[in-house]
């Protein structure tokens, strides 16, 4: 590469790791489906465990991706997801990344 030169980010780069793991991504892709998810239903869709889903969800609260309400129903106790307005921002970002990786790369048939 010549001196000078302006380099280019290649969009891998772009990705988050936070969301880039696929269970994560899912999480938020639920979420960004709907206003809020209820536990059951993201364990149920992503085909997770209890122990799994909320491993994940903690990361994503964490990094104030998402936020988490418990409540009660009756007696019945009901945990209800949602995304945050910066998790919101970070997915469109991730696949805005992946998007331009996508059209960069492309799927070449041989």
């Amino acid at each position: 590469m010549a001196l000078g030169k302006k380099v280019m980010t290649h969009p891998s780069r772009s990705l988050d790791e936070v969301i880039h793991q696929k269970n994560r991504l899912g999480i938020l892709a639920v979420l960004a489906e709907a206003d809020f998810v209820d536990f059951g239903y993201l364990k149920e869709v992503l085909d997770l465990t209890d122990g799994n889903l909320s491993r994940h969800l903690s990361v994503l609260e964490e990094q104030g991706l998402v936020s988490i309400k418990k409540t009660f129903e009756g007696r019945k106790p009901r945990t209800i997801v949602d995304a945050t307005r910066r998790g919101r921002k970070a997915l469109n970002e991730h696949l805005r990344a992946m998007q331009e990786l996508i059209n960069r790369v492309g799927v070449k048939e041989k």
